[in-house]
């Protein structure tokens, strides 16, 4: 099965467009190579994502056969995120809604707080 369609069925992207993007980018690996969209994943694969800045970590239990609901992704992937990673995750979700303006952001704080999200 293609890596594309593996991160699409099990819900680590919306869309596959946007899972082709990401391998295009360089932001899904295996074994610190980065992939292209059409590359083979198997049973037993491990492969990590970066994503919003932080590095997810899976391994592959077993192939879907169509696009999985979100209560049983776990029985196709196993996820090996160390908890550095999910620490990070809570720091960015606590500051991420610290903006608060009493007015409509000027155009220089929407690219400072833009530029502070996309680090």
């Amino acid at each position: 099965m293609r890596i594309d369609l593996f991160l699409w069925y099990t819900r680590i992207f919306k869309s596959r467009t946007i899972a082709s993007n990401a391998c295009k980018k360089g932001h899904v690996k295996i074994e610190a190579k980065s992939i292209k969209p059409s590359f083979d994943v198997f049973n037993g694969s491990s492969f990590s994502v970066k994503k919003k800045q932080i590095l997810y970590n899976f391994h592959i239990l077993d192939l879907p056969s169509s696009r999985v609901g979100a209560k049983i992704v776990d029985l196709y992937l196993k996820d090996l995120t160390p908890k550095s990673e999910n620490e990070k995750k809570e720091i960015l979700n606590k500051y991420k809604n610290n903006f608060k303006y009493e007015s409509k952001p000027s155009k220089k704080e929407r690219r400072d707080i833009n530029e502070f999200l996309n680090e």
